[in-house]
């Protein structure tokens, strides 16, 4: 078994302020290999006016983009396309982000985060 943290932070860039989220989502969950696992992110913007980026941090190391998409296009780092997947549902502005057969290498913290541009 091994755990997958989900400490879920939306970082808004406005200005030279960052603004965050209220969101809520169990601080952990522990899967068997092999297993899936979805994180959904609600957030206060449109998601079909700009990109979510969902992006995770191993302990100890350094932080890791998975992914990027709004309705009119999506982007994955190649090594990671495989297993995960994002998914918009616009009518409640929520990001979800789908993981498929999960090793203990991806036992991480998981944030969601919208591009400011």
């Amino acid at each position: 078994m091994f755990s997958v943290a989900l400490l879920l932070l939306l970082l808004l860039s406005a200005g030279s302020y960052v603004k965050c989220e209220q969101l809520t989502q169990p601080a952990s969950v522990t899967l068997q290999p092999g297993q899936s696992l979805t994180i959904t992110c609600q957030v206060s913007y449109s998601v079909g006016s700009y990109y979510t980026a969902w992006i995770r941090q191993p302990a100890g190391k350094g932080l890791e983009w998975i992914g990027s998409k709004y309705t009119g296009a999506e982007y994955f780092k190649d090594s990671l396309k495989p297993k995960f997947s994002i998914s918009l549902d616009s009518s409640t502005n929520t990001v979800t982000l789908n993981g498929q057969n999960l090793q203990p290498e991806d036992t991480a913290v998981y944030y969601c985060a919208r591009d400011p541009q």
